[in-house]
Protein backbone atom coordinates (compact mmCIF):
# COMPACT_ATOMS: atom_id res chain seq x y z
CA UNK A 1 0.00 0.00 0.00
CA UNK A 2 1.59 3.29 -0.97
CA UNK A 3 0.46 6.41 1.25
CA UNK A 4 0.25 9.82 -0.46
CA UNK A 5 3.30 11.71 0.51
CA UNK A 6 0.63 14.41 1.73
CA UNK A 7 -0.74 12.63 3.96
CA UNK A 8 2.61 11.11 5.46
CA UNK A 9 3.35 15.02 5.77
CA UNK A 10 -0.22 15.34 7.66
CA UNK A 11 0.56 12.61 10.17
CA UNK A 12 4.24 13.05 10.73
CA UNK A 13 3.65 16.89 11.58
CA UNK A 14 0.73 15.98 13.62
CA UNK A 15 3.49 13.58 15.89
CA UNK A 16 6.01 16.44 15.70
CA UNK A 17 3.78 19.06 17.14
CA UNK A 18 2.57 16.40 19.28
CA UNK A 19 5.99 15.74 21.01
CA UNK A 20 6.67 19.11 20.83
CA UNK A 21 3.96 20.43 22.86
CA UNK A 22 4.69 17.38 25.58
CA UNK A 23 8.27 18.79 25.95
CA UNK A 24 7.42 22.36 26.52
CA UNK A 25 4.89 21.02 28.75
CA UNK A 26 7.45 19.19 30.71
CA UNK A 27 9.43 21.91 30.82
CA UNK A 28 7.24 24.46 32.11
CA UNK A 29 6.45 21.83 35.16
CA UNK A 30 10.03 21.13 35.58
CA UNK A 31 10.85 25.08 36.07
CA UNK A 32 7.67 24.88 38.01
CA UNK A 33 4.54 27.88 39.04
CA UNK A 34 2.33 25.64 37.29
CA UNK A 35 -0.78 23.64 37.67
CA UNK A 36 -0.67 20.09 36.32
CA UNK A 37 -5.13 19.02 35.74
CA UNK A 38 -5.52 15.46 34.80
CA UNK A 39 -8.37 13.28 34.29
CA UNK A 40 -8.89 10.52 36.51
CA UNK A 41 -7.02 7.51 35.05
CA UNK A 42 -8.80 4.47 33.19
CA UNK A 43 -11.95 3.70 34.78
CA UNK A 44 -13.82 1.73 32.33
CA UNK A 45 -17.97 3.18 31.93
CA UNK A 46 -19.45 6.48 31.80
CA UNK A 47 -21.04 8.70 35.43
CA UNK A 48 -21.40 6.64 38.01
CA UNK A 49 -24.58 4.08 39.37
CA UNK A 50 -27.72 5.36 40.33
CA UNK A 51 -26.90 4.53 44.07
CA UNK A 52 -23.56 6.49 43.73
CA UNK A 53 -22.15 7.80 47.49
CA UNK A 54 -19.45 9.68 47.41
CA UNK A 55 -18.37 7.73 50.79
CA UNK A 56 -18.62 4.32 49.58
CA UNK A 57 -16.26 3.07 46.70
CA UNK A 58 -18.26 0.17 46.02
CA UNK A 59 -21.21 2.03 44.69
CA UNK A 60 -19.00 4.08 42.39
CA UNK A 61 -17.23 3.32 38.28
CA UNK A 62 -13.51 2.91 40.27
CA UNK A 63 -10.21 2.21 38.44
CA UNK A 64 -9.20 -1.02 36.04
CA UNK A 65 -6.60 -2.52 37.01
CA UNK A 66 -5.20 -1.25 33.77
CA UNK A 67 -5.89 2.53 35.79
CA UNK A 68 -3.78 1.73 38.31
CA UNK A 69 -1.18 0.87 36.39
CA UNK A 70 -1.41 4.12 34.57
CA UNK A 71 -1.55 6.09 37.60
CA UNK A 72 1.72 4.97 38.29
CA UNK A 73 3.40 5.47 35.73
CA UNK A 74 2.30 9.32 35.98
CA UNK A 75 3.48 9.38 39.68
CA UNK A 76 6.97 7.69 37.85
CA UNK A 77 7.24 10.28 35.41
CA UNK A 78 7.10 12.98 38.15
CA UNK A 79 9.90 11.56 39.61
CA UNK A 80 12.25 10.22 36.85
CA UNK A 81 11.53 14.14 35.36
CA UNK A 82 11.88 15.44 38.96
CA UNK A 83 8.84 17.86 38.55
CA UNK A 84 8.59 19.60 42.28
CA UNK A 85 5.04 18.86 43.15
CA UNK A 86 3.92 20.81 46.10
CA UNK A 87 -0.06 20.49 46.40
CA UNK A 88 -2.26 17.62 45.08
CA UNK A 89 -5.81 18.12 45.24
CA UNK A 90 -8.40 15.40 43.57
CA UNK A 91 -12.07 15.06 43.86
CA UNK A 92 -13.23 13.24 46.47
CA UNK A 93 -14.70 10.79 43.77
CA UNK A 94 -13.17 7.04 44.21
CA UNK A 95 -11.28 7.06 40.55
CA UNK A 96 -9.52 10.67 41.51
CA UNK A 97 -8.63 9.91 44.67
CA UNK A 98 -7.16 6.28 43.92
CA UNK A 99 -5.56 7.67 40.86
CA UNK A 100 -3.74 10.85 42.75
CA UNK A 101 -2.50 8.17 45.49
CA UNK A 102 -1.05 6.19 43.28
CA UNK A 103 0.96 8.84 41.82
CA UNK A 104 1.80 11.15 44.49
CA UNK A 105 1.37 9.05 47.51
CA UNK A 106 0.70 11.08 50.87
CA UNK A 107 -0.04 14.83 49.33
CA UNK A 108 -3.10 13.88 47.83
CA UNK A 109 -6.40 15.78 49.81
CA UNK A 110 -9.50 15.63 48.64
CA UNK A 111 -11.27 18.73 47.51
CA UNK A 112 -15.08 19.23 46.61
CA UNK A 113 -14.18 21.73 43.68
CA UNK A 114 -12.80 18.98 41.44
CA UNK A 115 -16.36 16.70 42.44
CA UNK A 116 -18.21 15.24 39.16
CA UNK A 117 -20.91 17.57 38.30
CA UNK A 118 -21.70 14.97 35.86
CA UNK A 119 -25.44 14.25 37.09
CA UNK A 120 -25.52 18.02 38.76
CA UNK A 121 -24.73 20.02 35.35
CA UNK A 122 -26.52 22.93 37.73
CA UNK A 123 -23.00 22.81 40.04
CA UNK A 124 -21.27 23.60 36.95
CA UNK A 125 -20.88 27.60 37.04
CA UNK A 126 -20.39 27.21 41.06
CA UNK A 127 -17.43 24.30 40.78
CA UNK A 128 -15.38 25.66 37.79
CA UNK A 129 -15.26 29.25 39.17
CA UNK A 130 -13.90 27.60 42.28
CA UNK A 131 -11.57 25.64 40.67
CA UNK A 132 -10.46 28.55 38.10
CA UNK A 133 -9.82 30.67 41.34
CA UNK A 134 -7.45 27.97 42.83
CA UNK A 135 -5.34 28.09 38.92
CA UNK A 136 -5.24 31.59 39.23
CA UNK A 137 -3.88 32.19 42.70
CA UNK A 138 -1.44 29.38 42.45
CA UNK A 139 1.91 31.57 43.09
CA UNK A 140 4.34 29.06 44.13
CA UNK A 141 7.95 28.22 42.50
CA UNK A 142 6.39 24.59 42.75
CA UNK A 143 3.70 22.21 40.91
CA UNK A 144 0.10 22.45 41.44
CA UNK A 145 -1.76 18.72 40.59
CA UNK A 146 -5.41 18.60 40.55
CA UNK A 147 -7.05 15.48 39.76
CA UNK A 148 -10.88 15.61 37.91
CA UNK A 149 -13.55 14.56 35.17
CA UNK A 150 -13.91 15.00 32.23
CA UNK A 151 -16.68 17.42 32.11
CA UNK A 152 -14.77 19.74 34.72
CA UNK A 153 -12.05 19.97 32.59
CA UNK A 154 -13.78 20.39 29.24
CA UNK A 155 -16.15 22.81 31.43
CA UNK A 156 -12.40 25.03 32.07
CA UNK A 157 -10.49 24.85 28.74
CA UNK A 158 -13.13 23.69 26.39
CA UNK A 159 -10.47 20.26 25.90
CA UNK A 160 -11.92 16.61 25.96
CA UNK A 161 -9.16 14.59 27.73
CA UNK A 162 -8.20 11.17 27.81
CA UNK A 163 -8.18 9.49 30.91
CA UNK A 164 -5.21 10.33 32.53
CA UNK A 165 -4.42 12.81 30.47
CA UNK A 166 -2.91 16.21 31.44
CA UNK A 167 -3.09 19.41 30.61
CA UNK A 168 -0.11 22.15 32.07
CA UNK A 169 -1.27 25.49 32.95
CA UNK A 170 0.74 28.63 33.71
CA UNK A 171 -1.30 30.76 35.96
CA UNK A 172 -1.29 34.91 34.50
CA UNK A 173 -0.26 37.47 36.60
CA UNK A 174 -3.59 39.35 36.62
CA UNK A 175 -6.00 36.62 36.39
CA UNK A 176 -6.78 33.66 33.84
CA UNK A 177 -4.11 31.10 32.58
CA UNK A 178 -2.67 29.68 29.40
CA UNK A 179 -2.48 26.07 28.67
CA UNK A 180 0.83 25.00 27.75
CA UNK A 181 0.34 21.63 26.13
CA UNK A 182 -0.77 18.50 26.87
CA UNK A 183 0.37 15.27 27.97
CA UNK A 184 -0.93 11.92 27.67
CA UNK A 185 0.44 9.29 29.96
Amino acid sequence: MRWPVALVIIILTGWAQAAWASDEAWQALQQGGTVALFRHARAPGTGDPANFRVEDCSTQRNLSDEGRQQAQRIGDQFRTRKIPVERVLSSRWCRALETARLAFGGLAQPSAPLDSFFSGREQEPAQTQAVRRIIEEWRSTGVLVLVTHQVNITALTGIFPSEGEMLVLKPRAGSGFDIVGRVGL
